[in-house]
């Protein structure tokens, strides 16, 4: 399937994946690729248009990231953001100096040519998101001002005879009222895509590709139940049927009931060909687990036993042609592998792959996928809703979600508590205006009283935090009402808690998992 590309240039700003997903929200598909690219390549790709992204440092310094001239002359449609904006400026005789007044968070932005392509529709006092210290203080030769704030003359300019549009704001942050209208204005209006970048026909591109791929051969997949995993293992059923082998371990740090709602939709009575096995390994993992309490060693223990788990699995079904990974699109940003951006985690889908399993290749279906696009083509694929859009949960599962050591009665409360936790946040409405949500056993123990009884039991902690991107992240208003039910039930319903707390703490200074 062709595509419409438009392609991000990562200068090092910290918005580079939504950029990219902005646009793809315009039904544009978009890739994010390293400033450091050289321009034969970029023509070769044929793009409809190019996006510069943001970036930490000053243009005009010695050892700037920066792009050649030659970039601006190639013809194509060119969206400078923040740094990009004044990088495109400084390379094309304009100038750019440290601003007397630096400006940072919601501003309210003049727009001064309301008939230009990229502001049509755009209201003529908007809001946006700046975040800048270094401002345009001489549009390059051949540039309109077309929006300025009472602090910046020059929030946003335009070539409209070269197609070359700069904007000093960041109109793929949500805190930007009409951004993604202004994104939408440029790939449609200014770079002449039709959108046609369609959920529907990726799936069924992807299928076909997977099947002429396979062939007659033998795929292996490690099935966690997440999203991206179940997405991956739906697709090559669809593709592949019976040929493909799903092995799902219940370590038995899952959420409440998760493994049989795994098993009930991929297993034997499901509707999906993928020969299900289900290892039930809980008694395994908390062995391995007994007095173990720092973090970061529950983490490793969790990850290595997994991958025991599966290669002693993957030995009983023998040799395979191709492995699949539930691999997504921040995994591959996020390693390293796309843009410019500091490596954040590498990402091994699976945990590490075995030695002994001889496979041709790796298959990642969903490579070039955010996580919501994930969610699309899992609804595309007749996957329930419920396991679509089910909260983001951890690999090692519950184990990062106790503090301390890991016992099966620890387990147990906190599977409790967490579904009771989200039963209320979703009979509240909650469950999709909330980025993330879940109950973790701290490692307190205080005095209580119950029944008029004195109590010695744990502390539950609630976490609910809302986020663009799970880079950062805010601690969400949960209603009073809805905490303090949760608290009661909990308290009432859970065996061994006799206290509950609500996380305030927003990312950073803390993480989003309570560890």
């Amino acid at each position: 399937m062709k595509k419409e590309l438009v392609i991000v240039l990562d200068f090092g700003g910290q918005y580079n994946q939504l950029v990219a997903r902005r646009v793809r929200e315009c039904n544009v598909y978009c890739e994010i690729y390293s400033y450091k690219t050289d321009l034969g390549t970029i023509k070769s790709m044929n793009p409809k248009g190019i996006i510069l992204t943001g970036g930490p440092s000053s243009c005009y310094e010695e050892d700037a990231a920066t792009c050649p001239k030659e970039l601006f002359e190639l013809g194509i449609p060119v969206l400078g953001l923040c740094y990009g904006a004044q990088l495109m400026m400084l390379e094309l005789g304009g100038r750019v100096e440290r601003a007397a007044v630096r400006e940072y968070g919601k501003t309210e932005v003049l727009i001064d040519k309301a008939e230009s392509k990229v502001f049509r529709g755009v209201e003529e006092k908007t809001v946006c998101w700046m975040s800048h210290f270094d401002y345009i203080s001489r549009p390059a030769p051949g540039f309109e001002v077309t929006a300025h704030t009472a602090d910046c003359p020059t929030a946003a300019a335009e070539d409209e005879a070269r197609r070359l549009y700069a904007i000093q704001f960041h109109p793929e942050v949500l805190h930007t009222k009409e951004g993604t209208k202004m994104i939408n204005n440029f790939v449609k209006k200014v770079c002449g895509c039709a959108g046609d970048w369609r959920m529907d026909a990726f799936v069924e591109n992807s299928i076909r590709e997977i099947r002429a791929k396979v062939g007659s051969g033998r795929v292996l997949c490690a099935l966690s139940g997440g999203v991206d995993s179940s997405v991956a293992a739906v697709m090559l059923s669809k593709a592949i049927g019976n040929q493909l082998t799903c092995v799902f371990v219940d370590h038995g740090l899952l959420r409440k009931n998760e493994g049989d709602e795994v098993e009930a939709v991929f297993g034997p009575e499901g509707s999906y060909d993928l020969n299900f096995i289900r290892v039930n390994a809980q008694d395994r993992f908390y062995d391995r687990l007994a007095g173990v309490e720092e973090p970061e060693e529950k983490r490793k223990i969790i990850g290595e036993e997994f991958i025991r788990v599966f290669e002693e699995e993957a030995k009983r079904i023998g040799a395979v042609d191709f492995l699949v990974q539930g691999t997504i699109y921040p995994d591959v940003v996020e390693s390293g592998l796309g843009g410019e951006s500091a490596v954040i985690k590498s990402h091994h889908n699976v945990g590490g792959l075995p030695d002994y399993v001889d496979f041709k290749e790796i298959i990642e279906p969903l490579r070039d996928l955010f996580k919501d696009e994930v969610r699309k083509a899992g609804l595309e694929l007749g996957i329930p809703g419920k396991l679509v859009y089910r909260q983001p949960f951890p690999g090692p599962g519950l184990g990062i979600r106790i503090v301390g050591e890991v016992t099966a009665e620890k387990v147990r409360m906190v599977q409790e508590a967490d579904a009771i936790y989200r039963e209320e946040i979703a009979l509240a409405g909650l469950d999709q205006k909330v980025g993330q949500c879940f109950a973790a056993l701290t490692n307190m123990r205080s005095v209580g009283v119950m029944g008029d009884e004195r109590t010695y039991d744990y502390a539950v902690a609630l976490r609910a935090v809302n986020t663009i991107d799970f880079m950062t992240a805010e601690a969400a208003e949960v209603p009073y009402v809805v905490l303090n039910k949760v608290m009661s039930r909990i308290i009432n319903e859970v065996r061994g808690v006799n206290r509950v707390m609500y996380d305030l703490t927003s990312k950073p200074p803390g993480t989003i998992e309570f560890e």
